[in-house]
């Protein structure tokens, strides 16, 4: 798979968003996820989700805690694109983006970075 890391222009960048290498092997299981059906449909798919992680770059806080906050305390944020979530968090002016899981799997500290 091309790695794209798509950047919307129209987006005012206040953050820097830096990419982990978890979060980037989430995105290639995911493309090959959907790559095992069409190929142009999971490219397609992987560039919407870069779009979304890129909006970051303006304002990271609009989203919320991750439902998990109140077990694990720490302030994680996520970012719900169709069935996935964007897990990152935010540093000074680092949004860190840590994994992107299907909606169904919740985040644990084993997976933290």
């Amino acid at each position: 798979m091309q790695k794209h890391f798509f950047r919307d222009s129209e987006v005012k960048k206040i953050y820097k968003v830096n990419i982990t290498k978890s979060a980037q092997n989430d995105i290639e299981e995911i493309w090959q996820y959907i790559a095992l059906d069409n190929v142009k449909i999971a490219t397609e798919f992987i560039d919407k989700i870069e779009r979304a992680i890129f909006s970051l770059e303006g304002f990271p806080k609009r989203n919320p805690l991750i439902p998990e906050y109140e077990i694990l305390k720490i302030d994680y944020r996520q970012l719900v694109y169709k069935n996935y979530r964007i897990i990152y968090r935010i540093s000074e002016n680092v949004v860190y983006i840590l994994r992107i899981l299907h909606g169904y799997r919740l985040f644990d500290l084993a997976m933290k970075m």
